[in-house]
């Protein structure tokens, strides 16, 4: 190759004898996060991190981000039922067996008086011996808000009377009519929520514990302990959960305290409900062990259960929450299944099950249908439930 050379022998371009080579190295301070050619907005989503990108996804699922809206509502009534409710649960009023629901109104005669409800007065057919009511126009009993009615205890701790609304003096309040002791429905209806809800959620609790236990031990040991773990999965999958639940539902004695039996319903629906997550963990931790954080907490002598429950579970923990949100609902059907049976909570427990058991009768449904209200939540709270795990499920993946 031919060069050009100058009258000293040196080709034209280069430094001299002696002179600094040149550099194209910046020396400006370094600045990790600094970026180049973005935008604002692809700078931030580049910043953020993997909670803010899920929760960005979860917000753009409008169905989800409405149902747990829905939820939280729901679980708030249940936990401050005692001032929500006009009535306590257990409160009868022997004057109104199976009363129908009163109509909240406005306006009497023409005339705006607040909200108010009309009296029954009852009276007995002779003919099919029913009780029958007619409403009193001439009497409107107007609600009061904020005011003392029934005494209570909050949770079994704070005394207390303050109820959001109350009857008129003398009067009575009954949105959802009444069943046959007289109780209010719906008082019952918030009273039984806290059961049912607080049921799913333990249940949830018990699964989890199990599920990623065992299948975190299956995961992570792999080998002979995966096949033992994988086999007692199979056979406990291909038993019929119904008739096992009412088998087990049978078991505790009649003897047993309500509190006892409340604990033995979540435990016998946690034991059900293992098998699915544990094989979700299972899977994931196959995938994981092999990482190289985990096998340098093994060589820095972590303990197993150490590895397991702080480097390898928090790694695919949104995908256990979006599990949990879909294993709720089940656990709550389930409840309400054995209840509606005879065969899970008891008297004097309330819960939506519990209640639902009075309308087994076809008799009894076709003359007071709103005996049939409680399973209103159940299906509110089961759709609410499953969308938003759909929601949490997309939102996992932020990447996708």
């Amino acid at each position: 190759m031919n060069r050009t050379l100058d009258s000293a022998g040196r080709q034209p371009g280069l430094p001299q004898d002696g002179a600094p080579l040149p550099h194209t190295a910046s020396t400006a301070p370094f600045e990790p996060y600094a970026t180049e050619a973005m935008t604002p907005e692809q700078e931030r989503v580049y910043l953020a991190s993997q909670t803010r990108l899920m929760w960005w996804k979860f917000r753009r699922h409008k169905l989800a981000v409405i149902s747990g809206v829905v939820i939280l509502t729901i679980y708030a009534m249940v936990i401050i039922a005692e001032f929500l409710a006009p009535y306590h649960y257990t409160t009868r009023n022997t004057d109104f067996i199976r009363a129908p629901r009163q109509e909240v109104h406005l306006f009497h005669e023409g005339s705006f008086i607040g909200p108010f409800v009309y009296p029954y007065a009852q009276r007995i057919n002779m003919e099919n011996l029913k009780r029958e009511y007619d409403v009193d126009r001439t009497q409107p009993q107007r609600l009061r808000f904020f005011c003392r009615g029934e005494p209570y205890e909050f949770w079994r701790l704070v005394p207390g009377n303050l109820h959001l609304v109350c009857p008129a003096e003398g009067g009575t309040l009954f949105l959802l009519g009444t069943d046959r002791l007289g109780r209010d429905m719906l008082s019952r209806i918030l009273y039984g929520g806290r059961i049912s809800l607080s049921i799913g959620l333990m249940g949830v609790a018990v699964s989890f514990v199990l599920g990623i236990i065992i299948g975190g031990i299956a995961g992570y040991y792999g080998g002979k302990v995966d096949l033992v773990v994988q086999r007692v999965i199979e056979i406990v999958q291909s038993l019929p959960h119904i008739p096992l639940w009412l088998a087990l539902a049978s078991i505790m004695p009649p003897s047993w305290s309500p509190l006892l039996v409340y604990f033995g319903i979540t435990v016998i629906l946690g034991l059900m409900d293992w098998t699915g997550l544990a094989r979700a963990v299972r899977s994931k931790l196959l995938s994981l062990r092999e990482e190289d954080y985990v096998v340098a907490a093994q060589l820095m002598g972590a303990k197993p259960a150490r590895i397991i429950g702080l480097h390898l579970v928090p790694g695919f923990m949104s995908h256990l929450i979006a599990s949990a949100t879909i294993t709720i609902p089940k656990t709550i059907l389930g409840e309400t299944a054995l209840s509606f049976l005879g065969l899970g909570l008891r008297p004097p427990i309330t819960s939506w099950g519990v209640m639902l058991n009075e309308a087994q009768n076809v008799n009894v449904v076709a003359l007071y249908p709103w005996l049939l209200y409680p399973v209103v939540p159940v299906i509110l709270i089961i759709l609410a439930f499953n969308f938003l795990g759909d929601g949490l499920r997309d939102a996992a993946d932020p990447y996708r």
